[in-house]
């Protein structure tokens, strides 16, 4: 029988979504294992992109209109940062594991 309250050991809960809000990803940084797809949903007004930082990164979408999203499986361990080609000031990473 487990007490109410108690906390058992559990597997870390891992996300998979990131919001774009207030001109900021949030998490800025989200971990995740290799395989996972992650969301990315706009709640702004303005239209955001997710855009791989380097040339050669996976990260290209389209530019999302209120409540548009984005979505990428990560199958490669690595770190990912991506930016907001229409505000450039805004930046988040994905850290994959695997």
């Amino acid at each position: 029988m487990s007490s109410p309250g108690r906390n058992t050991a559990a597997a870390p809960v891992s996300a998979d979504a990131v919001a774009i809000k207030n001109f900021t990803f949030s998490p800025a940084t989200l971990k995740v294992k290799a395989g996972t797809t992650v969301t990315w949903t706009n709640e702004d007004t303005d239209a955001h992109t997710v855009t791989s930082a380097g040339s050669d990164g996976p990260l290209h979408s389209p530019a999302l209109a209120t409540h548009g999203t984005y979505t990428y499986t990560f199958t490669k361990p690595g770190s990912y940062a991506y930016v907001c080609t229409i505000h450039p000031f805004m930046t988040g990473t994905v850290e994959v594991t695997s």
